[in-house]
């Protein structure tokens, strides 16, 4: 049987879940940014990706609007 949504919100597990997931992402990016720091090769790497894929650039500008 599956839980509905006031179910879902109210499971004990839930609060504790989310911040175990919220520890794992601090970890998860403060592990990113030490690489990024120590090594130039990653940071062109990020830049490289922010301006092609991610679209960084074109994002800045029609925010400029």
């Amino acid at each position: 049987m599956n839980n509905t949504k006031e179910q879902f919100a109210n499971s004990s597990d839930l609060a504790s879940k989310i911040m175990n997931a919220i520890m794992d992402a601090l970890a998860a990016h403060g592990s990113m940014s030490k690489q990024a720091l120590g090594s130039a090769r990653v940071r062109a790497g990020l830049k490289n990706v922010l301006l092609g894929p991610a679209g960084l650039y074109e994002a800045l500008r029609e925010r400029r609007v």
